[in-house]
């Protein structure tokens, strides 16, 4: 099958999973996860349809996405994968979204090179839900602490929170981690006044049917679209 017939299907897919639970498809984004992919691939996967790149280093996008194979204002450039604080300064230039924040160290260095760039970068906040310790994130104990903090920043906004579901070959087995993230996306919708605190980051390719059902306004697909 093309790039472009796999993309079709994986919109039919959010579609009908949105549907499924009386949402409209429109609440949701699908993130192309092209970390596997080189910029011919981009280019195409952007010929059909694709608005949305994910990445998860910040070298690889650079050399697929410098210069950018869109206009500015045509599509966008989120990463999906862990930051390390040496990198924020290049990652607040290139990308057009974060959703790996996991450290107000980090959060501070953003802020801080935004400043310098005068922009305004929209930011989620990684939880390690299901405790795992290969994986990145705040554990959920540690969310209200830190969220209180970030959204001091005034060059970041907040826009809420992503998670990472363990592997699994029944996708029904992630439905308690994302439904977890949902329950802590809502306690903290009114504690801190986050007037852009809308977007929940879950589900990968073997679950994000399971996610969107859930809430996810973020999904994060990559195989499905690119294999």
């Amino acid at each position: 099958m093309t790039l472009a017939t796999n993309l079709a299907q994986v919109q039919e897919r959010i579609e009908r999973a949105a549907q499924r639970v009386g949402r409209n498809p429109a609440e949701i984004t699908l993130v192309g996860v092209s970390k596997t992919v080189g910029r011919e691939v981009v280019e195409e996967a952007y010929r059909a349809g694709l608005r949305v790149f994910g990445e998860n280093r910040v070298p690889d996008a650079e050399e697929k996405f410098s210069p950018l194979p869109y206009s500015p204002d045509q599509g966008q450039l989120h990463l999906i994968g862990h930051l390390q604080s040496n990198k924020a300064k290049r990652a607040a230039n290139l990308f057009d979204m974060i959703h790996s924040v996991d450290d107000y160290k980090l959060a501070v260095a953003l802020d801080r090179h935004c400043a310098e760039l005068g922009k305004k970068l929209p930011i989620l906040l990684q939880i390690n839900v299901s405790g795992e310790l290969s994986k990145e994130g705040l554990e959920p104990s540690q969310l209200t602490e830190n969220l209180e903090k970030i959204a001091q920043l005034p060059n970041l906004e907040l826009h809420g929170l992503m998670t990472i579901a363990p592997f699994v070959q029944n996708a029904e087995e992630t439905r308690p981690i994302f439904r977890q993230l949902r329950r802590l996306f809502e306690n903290q919708a009114n504690s801190v006044k986050m007037y852009k605190w809308r977007d929940l980051s879950m589900g990968m390719t073997n679950d994000f049917e399971v996610a969107i059902e859930e809430g996810a306004t973020l999904v994060r697909v990559g195989r499905a679209i690119f294999q």
